[in-house]
């Protein structure tokens, strides 16, 4: 266990409680399970560090990344499990990535397009999960095409379809699920970003909060913690990160 001073102790739960954001959006993170409790990587990690520093432990379930970070952001939570990305950073002090996970693209079987590369021309419309580290890449990214928003990343081949858009975007284990819902859908191959999942906390919690949450990643990376939390909950296709 890690002995905390009174001072960074009330630093990190200003509420009496250690409060961790999940976003049960990402299928990799974190997701419902039947009892409608928050399970998954995320909430293993969170469980782990409340654990090592001796705080009591609070989950706050959200079903999108955006509000996810909103709530630690705007102070509903304490920290939380994000994919990095420089607007987030103004506000938020992120560890180095645990998880590594790909971003694709999902189209029709009859859709022209063939490689990510072809993606980025006037009148496609791209559909993304608002908020979501993809969101906020493509909305960088793309010049020429038109990006609609869906509600959150696990509704964005449903939207994609009714909306008949011609190209959806997301995580790839998401993408590949979906494709298994709905017919006629194939991803594109590649990727067209790298999603760096990282734990994050606000900057007004001080330096000495950061870098204790960045030390317990790099631990939790370095004894098999990470890895063993994606076998356990039979996550495919991500990777720890390095």
């Amino acid at each position: 266990m890690t002995l905390l001073n009174t001072q960074l102790a009330a630093a990190l739960m200003p509420t009496g409680k250690f409060r961790a954001s999940i976003n049960v959006g990402n299928p990799i993170l974190a997701r419902l399970d039947e009892a409608g409790n928050a399970a998954g990587v995320s909430v293993d990690l969170a469980v782990a560090l409340a654990a090592e520093l001796g705080l009591p432990l609070e989950l706050h379930v959200f079903k999108s990344a955006g509000d996810s970070v909103a709530a630690v952001s705007q102070g509903q939570a304490d920290f939380g499990f994000f994919a990095i990305d420089p607007i987030r950073a103004e506000h938020l002090a992120f560890t180095e990535p645990y998880v590594l996970i790909e971003g694709c693209y999902l189209v029709r079987d009859d859709s022209p397009l063939q490689a990510n590369n072809e993606v980025d021309q006037a009148g496609l419309r791209v559909v993304v999960g608002q908020g979501s580290a993809y969101d906020l890449h493509l909305t960088r990214e793309l010049k020429a095409a038109t990006i609609i928003r869906s509600s959150t990343s696990p509704t964005v081949v449903d939207t994609f379809l009714a909306e008949s858009a011609d190209v959806a975007a997301g995580v790839k284990q998401q993408l590949e699920f979906d494709a298994g819902r709905f017919p006629g859908l194939r991803l594109l191959p590649g990727r067209f970003m790298e999603i760096r999942q990282a734990m994050g906390i606000p900057h007004r919690y001080g330096k000495e909060a950061g870098e204790l949450l960045r030390q317990f990643v790099e631990r939790a990376k370095a004894s098999g913690l990470v890895a063993d939390a994606l076998e356990r909950h039979g996550i495919v296709g991500a990777t720890v990160a390095h």
